[in-house]
């Protein structure tokens, strides 16, 4: 850059940087207690507009009781607001603010009608600080009447959710969704936040992800990630509200759905059901497109569908094809023997049938050069699935919290599939080609537990955890496998095989920990604790031949049979500092790894056993700097040592796939690991503007890479070795701003991340690298026409460059664009009109594999009987033109796919609610209110 224009830059700059601060201005001032002038801390103080109420700006007041609010100057009437817990409302007007105001001390009245631990209704400020828990006040932010919690959220100052349903709060990721502190159904959120009406949520709890043991100990979090709490109101709290809906429509295509909720105080019984032909979730009571998947309920991306994950079961369309499911859950919360006991559980059956076809142009890259295969499948699977998850939490005495949280999972799959595949060469000769059929079915039980006891002595800030995991999982399947593998180019004898194969694989874990917290200082706290764990696989497969002669599968296949057992114990002792002053958090593990790793295998007659000691540092470390509210850096490292995998580590032949043996290298040395992350979040509350950055480093020292080597007809074998130097490293940066106009809401975003990684292994006795790098800038604008309009423009860009050493070809590239639109009207009157128009290109996918395509959904909706009844007339890819085509890029190939997805149909549905709400209790006796006090703060 010419030095006249960096010159004139910075001056611009600065000139800018100069015009901001003068239009700031401070509003200063000092809370106490009216009666003995305690320093109040801790107190929300927040302006707003005396027209609409609006929430101008806030902040809270420190120790000291003083606070310091920067607002901009205006010349509209504004009101300057205090609340405190326990005191009377504080409230000063102003004509207009155009200079600095200090307000000297403010003396907060004691509310003489409000118990110690009862609160009483009142006005309730939109925003309140809670020690670690931001609360937002629902009824201060307007949505629409029929809204549900997630257009709620939306619109929370500093909550962003993206056009794939991700969740943040100031750039932090939510992983944790909880209605009245407990989870419903599974604790990611979705379908709380899609279903439950916003119009009987309280309160918005944002506070850090903790771990139930943190939790309960007042700990700080160890977790960078966020947690959101809905609380009903008092009067919607006691009785019962559902929705349900039923469609049919062209080519057979169908859809139901029923949501019903009944609550009474702490008991809450929730039921849901879902039966649709249309890839869809089942669970999102959209009110434009009800549960139709690539609308807006999920990002169709060509064909990939969106799905929810409870208890480590997934529900919903994960994959590529046309998935018919029908699935149903009851989930049920409530506390017993005088709140003594919190429960909650919750049970989900699925069953899912899914249909592909698959067709896939590979490109394979050798330093010697290239070959290419071209396959096509048809895949049919049926999986039928049971979760159970539960959890307890048993207050044994005041000091003393005993919980245990069971999960089961039982799932029964089958699936038939028929392939065939052809490799040729550059000049275009045959390599290879082969043919199969596959019959398998599968069982799965898994069952995992947690049990801890959290023991708090009286001496303030020491305690006592004890934690025991468990899980034990089998995994057994069946298949009748027939194959005929044809080599071109040498006289290798053809593979021809028509087996049954039996294979079972179980995996038994448990762990026990126990750990003794101090604190050092008023600031500092030291736990040191020691931990063991213990791990048992083992993996069996036999193949038997089919026998012409018997006409049964009698003949074991040595070479294609196997037994593998590894075991792992490691013994951790360790200690652990925490730092927590008001703007400056951290936490140092350091503690030692000794580890007994065991493995073991009989294969062909001959046993194998390897017995490896591993002596290693284990270090983890977070630090978080908060400069003022919505303005935080951090800084997260990790050391960590994993040992190879027993199928990597054995010197045993995988012979399973005719064209790629396997086997292991029992030299192999574990993968050390660097992880280093740094992060800025910075919210404006009083501009409505955000910006988020992050970058993330991994470096791995002695990763296990693969070692290939091609035979003439490039039939493969794969063995593994260490190598130094791989990384991974991405970086992002977004950008967020809402503002109203007259009655208009307008909100942009933008982002870009960029990832850069560096693989490399051996082909052909000759080393490769390979150099990946991604961009994806996006952007997206939101405009809210009062409540008659709603247009949400979005546009996502991904490049892809991979760039090869010691291969024929140095580099290749791809890039997507994804264009879409969203529009919502709600006039005129009871009529609802949505429109979600796609335009997706994919670049260089091969020839025969279509680029682009235009993916428009339409649905109009009337609602009627007092709106409790709503009639819908739907279509899903009104152009028919949706495909699901993709490229894929990695260090050793270059892949297009194409797999079924849905086509055009039209549906007609009809949706029905109810509700019927019991009002508050005039009194609520001393024990319960000291509970629901008591839970708020252990919840967050």
């Amino acid at each position: 850059m010419h030095p006249k224009i960096l010159l004139l830059s910075l001056v611009f700059l600065a000139s800018y940087a100069s015009a901001q601060s003068q239009n700031i201005v401070e509003i200063k001032g000092k809370i106490t207690d009216t009666s003995d002038n305690t320093e109040l801390e801790s107190a929300t103080v927040y302006l707003q507009s005396a027209q609409d109420s609006t929430v101008i700006d806030y902040t809270t007041s420190n120790r000291e009781g003083n606070f310091n609010l920067e607002v901009r100057k205006t010349d509209l009437p504004t009101v300057l607001k205090i609340s405190f817990i326990g005191y009377r409302m504080y409230s000063k007007p102003f004509d207009k603010i155009d200079a600095a105001v200090d307000l000297g001390t403010i003396k907060l009245r004691p509310n003489a009608d409000q118990l110690d631990e009862v609160v009483v209704q009142g006005e309730a400020p939109p925003i309140r600080i809670k020690q670690d828990t931001l609360e937002f006040n629902a009824s201060s932010f307007k949505v629409r009447p029929d809204s549900n919690v997630e257009t709620l959220l939306k619109e929370l100052p500093g909550i962003e959710i993206d056009i794939d349903g991700k969740m943040t709060v100031n750039g932090k990721e939510v992983d944790k969704v909880l209605v009245n502190g407990k989870a419903f159904f599974g604790e990611d959120g979705k379908i709380a936040t899609k279903n439950l009406p916003s119009d009987i949520i309280e309160k918005v709890q944002v506070s850090d992800t903790k771990t139930k043991e943190e939790e309960l100990s007042g700990e700080m979090a160890s977790s960078e990630n966020k947690t959101i709490n809905l609380t009903v109101k008092e009067g919607k709290n006691k009785g019962y509200f559902g929705r349900a809906s039923a469609g049919y429509g062209t080519d057979d295509r169908y859809e139901g759905n029923l949501f019903f909720n009944y609550f009474n105080d702490d008991q809450r019984i929730s039921v849901l059901g879902s039966s649709n032909n249309i890839n869809s979730i089942g669970f999102s009571m959209d009110e434009i497109f009800d549960a139709m998947g690539g609308g807006r309920n999920v990002w169709s991306g060509g064909g990939r569908g969106g799905g929810i994950n409870i208890g480590g079961v997934s529900f919903g369309s994960t994959g590529s094809g046309i998935t018919t499911s029908n699935m149903a859950g009851i989930t049920f919360a409530d506390n017993f023997f005088k709140d003594k006991l919190e429960a909650d559980g919750s049970y989900f059956y699925s069953q899912t049938n899914r249909e592909n076809d698959n067709r896939t142009e590979q490109i394979n890259l050798t330093p010697q050069g290239e070959f290419i295969t071209n396959s096509e499948s048809h895949t049919e699977n049926e999986s039928r699935s049971h979760a159970f998850n539960a959890n307890f939490e048993f207050d044994l005495d005041s000091l003393t919290t005993i919980g245990f949280i069971p999960n089961i999972n039982m799932t029964k799959t089958s699936s038939s599939s028929n392939q065939n595949s052809v490799s040729i060469d550059e000049n275009g000769d045959l390599l290879n080609e082969s043919e199969s059929v596959n019959n398998r079915s599968n069982t799965n039980n898994d069952f995992g537990s947690r049990l801890f006891i959290i023991r708090r002595f009286r001496k303030k800030g020491h305690y006592l955890n004890f934690r025991f995991n468990n899980n034990n999982s089998e995994n057994e399947s069946e298949g009748f496998d027939r194959s005929s593998t044809v080599f071109y180019q040498n006289s290798d004898p053809d593979d021809i095989r028509n087996q049954r194969t039996f294979n079972n694989n179980k995996t038994d874990s448990y762990s026990l920990s126990l750990r003794y917290t101090f604190p050092l200082l008023d600031s500092v706290r030291i736990s040191t604790g020691i931990s063991y764990n213990t791990n048992k696989n083992t993996t069996k497969r036999e193949a038997f031949n089919f026998v012409e002669s018997t006409g049964d599968f009698s003949d074991l296949n040595d070479e294609l049979s196997r037994y593998i057992e590894s075991k792992q114990n490691d013994f951790n002792p360790y200690i652990n500092f925490q730092l927590r002053k008001r703007n400056l958090r951290g936490r140092l593990n350091m503690g030692m790894n000794f580890t007994k790793y065991d493995n073991a295998a009989l294969y062909m007659g001959d046993k194998t056993a390897l017995k490896e000691n591993y002596v290693y540092p284990s270090i983890r470390g977070n630090l978080r700097y908060t400069v003022d509210k919505g303005k935080t850096w951090s800084m997260n490292y990790n050391y960590n040592v994993t040992p190879p995998s027993a199928s990597r580590l054995l010197p045993v032949e995988d012979l399973s796939n005719p064209l790629r043996t396997i086997i292991g290298n029992p030299d192999l040395d574990p993968t050390r690991s660097h992880a280093i992350n740094f992060g800025f979040n910075n919210y404006d509350f009083a501009k409505r503007r955000g910006i988020f950055t992050f970058l993330r480093f991994n470096y791995d020292e002695n990763n296990i890479v693969s070692v290939t080597e091609y035979d003439e007809n490039y039939k493969s074998t794969t063995t593994y070795t260490n190598i130094d130097g791989t990384f991974n490293s991405s970086a992002g940066l977004f950008w967020n701003k809402s503002y109203k106009k007259g009655i208009s809401t307008f909100q942009y975003r933008l982002g870009v991340r960029a990832n850069l990684s560096l693989n490399k292994g051996i082909t052909n006795n000759e080393s490769f690298k390979s150099r990946n790098l991604s961009l994806s800038p996006s952007t997206s604008l939101a405009w809210e026409y009062g409540e008659l309009l709603t247009v949400e423009p979005s546009y996502n860009f991904n490049y892809n460059q991979s760039s090869y050493t010691n291969y024929r070809i140095d580099k290749t590239s791809s890039f997507r664009h994804n264009f879409r639109i969203q529009t919502t009207s709600y006039w005129p009157k009871n009529v609802v009109f949505g429109n979600d128009f796609g335009y997706t290109y994919n670049s260089n996918i091969a020839d025969g594999f279509r680029k682009s395509f235009w993916l428009w959904n339409s649905s109009i909706g009337y609602n009627f009987y007092k709106d409790k009844m709503t009639f819908k007339i739907k279509v899903y890819d009104l152009l028919d033109q949706n495909v699901g085509t993709m490229r894929n890029i990695s260090e050793s190939y270059i892949q297009d796919v194409e797999n079924t997805v849905l086509k055009r149909y039209v549906m007609f549905s009809l949706s029905a609610k109810l509700d019927k709400f019991g009002g508050a209790k005039p009194e609520r006796n001393t024990r319960r209110s000291r509970h629901r006090m008591r839970f708020r703060t252990r919840a967050f």
